[in-house]
């Protein structure tokens, strides 16, 4: 069986009919722990080529922290021209409370998430507090280790919702892949907040002011020129439709279970199977890559 979107053998083959890429972060460039093999080279032959890139990511942190831990990675900043953040975007939006939500939300925050995210509450007029109860808001990175699940946090969640808390979410993934773990994120724990009937304001892919944001610092000239390039049909390839750029779906990701892949870098998906996830989801990229090689 055909498919109508065409599939890669490497990135070379569309890379000249684009002047710039918009790269996810975990699950393209890295697992968590290291930069996938072919990344660097892709980013250098890209430099070289003198076309731009720029990280766009659901990670609920501010953009010096993604890339201090990009640096330790292997992952030199020189080889790519900038970061954008949903937790930026939280950060930012919390700190000038222009809108309206944001300028009632009080000041006393409860922080459900690790500690390695606490960095998202520095350099704002927030006082730190322990209970929901306590709580002006609750600001939500996500889970604060990999084992747990959302019935690690049901009480809280429900305490919250049951007193009228509004929630920020700065991570609108549901789920991540560390490493071979896939490990619960803050989205999962905001979907779960809302249908106990807590409100909540989420930052991050696919919201088109991410893309939006991004398009601003890459600086192409010509939005049709540039290529985004990720794991999530649900984040970045609706992110990207939504702001209207050509996507390509990374299927060593979040969906290389689904698409039976047992070597998932260097495998091409059956074309029959990725028709039938894209045909269930109604996204379509313009094309499949194994994964972020040249």
């Amino acid at each position: 069986m055909s498919t109508s979107v065409r599939l890669l053998s490497g990135l070379q083959e569309i890379a000249g009919a684009y002047d710039g890429f918009i790269l996810d972060l975990w699950g393209v460039v890295h697992d968590g722990f290291a930069p996938f093999p072919g990344v660097l080279d892709v980013l250098q032959r890209l430099k070289n080529a003198g076309k731009p890139t720029l990280f766009l990511s659901n990670a609920p942190r501010r953009q010096t922290v993604i890339v201090a831990a990009l640096e330790k990675m292997g992952i030199p900043s020189d080889l790519y021209g900038g970061v954008h953040s949903s937790g930026e975007e939280t950060w930012l939006a919390l700190k000038a409370r222009t809108d309206p939500w944001y300028a009632q939300l009080g000041t006393a925050c409860l922080h459900l998430g690790p500690e390695r995210d606490d960095h998202l509450l520095e350099g704002l007029d927030l006082t730190e507090v322990t209970t929901p109860e306590a709580a002006d808001f609750i600001l939500n990175t996500g889970i604060d280790r990999d084992e747990e699940t959302l019935a690690d946090y049901e009480d809280v969640l429900a305490c919250g919702a049951a007193k009228g808390k509004p929630m920020v979410c700065a991570n609108a993934d549901r789920e991540a892949l560390r490493g071979e773990t896939r490990v619960l994120c803050a989205g999962a724990l905001a979907l779960r907040y809302e249908a106990l009937g807590g409100e909540v304001r989420t930052h991050g892919k696919p919201d088109p002011v991410m893309y939006e944001n991004a398009l601003r610092m890459l600086r192409v000239p010509n939005p049709r020129r540039v290529l985004v390039i990720g794991d999530s049909l649900e984040t970045d390839i609706q992110g990207a439709e939504r702001a209207g750029l050509d996507a390509v779906l990374v299927t060593s990701g979040l969906h290389a279970a689904e698409l039976g892949l047992k070597a998932p870098h260097q495998s091409l998906p059956d074309a029959a199977r990725l028709e039938a996830l894209l045909k269930r989801t109604g996204h379509h990229p313009i094309a499949a890559i194994p994964s972020l090689f040249w």
